[in-house]
């Protein structure tokens, strides 16, 4: 069979025709180096049409990530995408998801074990990184807790998936992220391995 076997050569041509296929112009430059990343991980190059991030949102996240702030995420999947080898301070990557406490506290707040897993965040989610990739409802209880005097990060990256309540919780962050610097892509696209490659593509400075 004939195909390409060196692995540095499919990664500069991934690049090379990403670079290529995407309309990054229409991006400011900070966030460029995001979205190559995301649309590697995903291979659709018209995100760049969805993709939404507030202004300096991208330099505050890296800020946190060098003063090795944590990194919270709403799935194992997502923490699991995170390349630990290239965070820059050891930054420890953390999911709660999965605690004992989480499914009581689900009961106790009438809401989905994600949300729930969210408010285990608290004591450290001040200046940290938010990084949503799976849940609707993580990232609306989010939003909620905000609202109710929690913590703010640095920034949230909000990239939830679905049919249901995806878009309108992304568009809730865009239209009010509650003083918190944010990326989203907006539409029902989202996902663990584009919240991870946003994460990933924070972590050097140029692709």
């Amino acid at each position: 069979m004939n195909y390409i076997r060196n692995p540095q050569e499919i990664y500069n041509r991934s690049f090379s025709m990403i670079r290529a296929e995407a309309n990054l112009e229409s991006l400011p430059i900070d966030l460029v180096p995001l979205a190559v990343r995301i649309i590697h991980s995903c291979g659709m190059t018209d995100i760049v049409t969805d993709l939404a991030a507030s202004p300096q949102a991208v330099n505050i996240a890296r800020k946190a990530l060098i003063t090795g702030k944590p990194i919270f995420c709403d799935a194992e999947m997502v923490a699991k995408g995170i390349i630990q080898r290239r965070l820059p301070a050891d930054n420890r990557v953390i999911c709660t998801l999965n605690y004992p406490e989480v499914p009581e506290l689900a009961k106790s707040i009438g809401n989905t074990r994600s949300a729930a897993a969210v408010e285990l965040w608290k004591p450290d989610l001040e200046n940290a990184i938010a990084v949503i990739g799976n849940a609707p409802t993580a990232l609306f209880h989010l939003l909620e807790l905000l609202d109710a005097g929690f913590p703010k990060p640095a920034v949230i990256l909000g990239f939830p998936v679905g049919f249901v309540g995806a878009a309108e919780s992304k568009a809730a962050l865009a239209a009010d992220s509650r003083g918190v610097p944010f990326v989203t892509l907006h539409g029902r696209r989202g996902g663990s391995a584009i919240a991870a490659a946003a994460v990933n593509a924070l972590c050097q400075e140029e692709q």
